[in-house]
């Protein structure tokens, strides 16, 4: 079963599947894809043809705006915003009005499982790796590695995090998560599951 919610706006060009919470105040745009299990809070908008997996969680007031890709499993925490204009301006250099035609979108990609914290701002074009865990209020200026956990302004990678979203921690020349156990290795300066 589906749930929207009767202040939702929902385009009717949108997908959104089975299983889905849409709640008050969201604006879904034409083109939108939201995947099965979903969850998208209060007062957050998903902008023309962004593309989001199964189990995915939009917390309110969240922006995501077109055209992201979301993996599955993604979280995107209150009031974070993804962006999608590299060189925002709303005029052009001889003062008229931009419009659509005037500058081409780039959306933000998310891996699976991967969470941005609230408040967090990931800048335009740029990819957070799965797993990546983004800190609350951080800003996103580069690329973000799998499994990497990065904070601030501008966002420094601090370290990484397993699939739970707890800080690893090095064991025995490997890195292990101590709420799961599960064991991951560094190779070539990239994260991965053992």
């Amino acid at each position: 079963m589906i749930r929207i919610v009767d202040s939702a706006e929902v385009d009717e060009r949108a997908t959104i599947g089975e299983g889905s919470s849409i709640w008050h105040l969201v604006q879904i745009r034409e083109h939108a894809v939201v995947g099965e299990n979903c969850t998208v809070g209060r007062g957050a908008y998903v902008g023309p043809g962004v593309e989001m997996g199964d189990n995915v969680k939009i917390q309110n007031y969240a922006l995501v705006y077109d055209p992201a890709r979301l993996g599955n499993g993604v979280f995107i925490g209150p009031a974070a915003v993804l962006t999608n204009d590299v060189y925002p301006r709303a005029i052009g250099p001889d003062g008229e009005l931009k419009d659509t035609s005037a500058w081409e979108p780039a959306g933000v990609t998310v891996g699976d499982g991967a969470a941005i914290g609230a408040r967090a701002v990931v800048r335009a074009g740029l990819t957070v790796g799965a797993w990546a865990l983004v800190g609350a209020g951080a800003v996103v200026v580069r690329d973000v590695p799998d499994y990497a956990l990065v904070v601030g302004n501008p966002a420094v990678q601090k370290g990484w995090v397993g699939r739970a979203g707890v800080q690893l921690v090095e064991v025995d020349g490997g890195w292990e998560c101590p709420e799961t156990g599960e064991r991951y290795a560094l190779v070539d300066g990239r994260m991965t599951s053992a």
